[in-house]
């Protein structure tokens, strides 16, 4: 999976919409903190590009342009994901069932394939979380953060 990870000044979303997604911050934000160097690359833990995209479609329906503007804007800039790795992510939760997709026509007038969350998306979004949550403590643990 291909991720750039920017260091930026913080900023604060200014949208009070965000405040109900303090846990997907959670996520996202100590998410940084496990990335790992590989080949050169920033990238993060397999399975988390997936946990997110899930996480982020519990907001109703998107296309995958908004999806990843979603995950850039909720990091503060930091996540940023790019095309090839969120398409072939949103094509595997597809074809596990876990998404639906449709072919609608965007806010620009554009045509674009938009996403819901399924009813097995929202099971396999928990059961991922709670993995995601008890791996964080063992590292943080291992760490001696805990």
């Amino acid at each position: 999976m291909a991720f750039s990870v920017v260091r930026r000044a913080r900023r604060r979303p200014t949208d009070a919409c965000f405040s109900h997604l303090n846990v997907f911050r959670e996520l996202l934000v100590s998410e940084v903190r496990i990335i790992r160097q590989s080949m050169g690359k920033n990238e993060l833990l397999p399975g988390t590009l997936d946990m997110m995209v899930l996480k982020t479609l519990t907001r109703g329906v998107l296309h995958g342009y908004a999806i990843a503007q979603l995950l850039r804007q909720l990091s503060e800039d930091i996540l940023q994901v790019e095309e090839g790795s969120l398409y072939p992510a949103l094509q595997r939760l597809e074809l596990n069932g876990w998404i639906e997709g449709a072919w609608g026509v965007s806010s620009n007038n554009r045509r674009a394939r938009f996403y819901k969350l399924t009813a097995d998306g929202r099971k396999k979004l928990a059961s991922e979380t709670a993995r995601y949550r008890e791996m964080r403590g063992a590292i943080a643990r291992v760490m001696g953060m805990a």
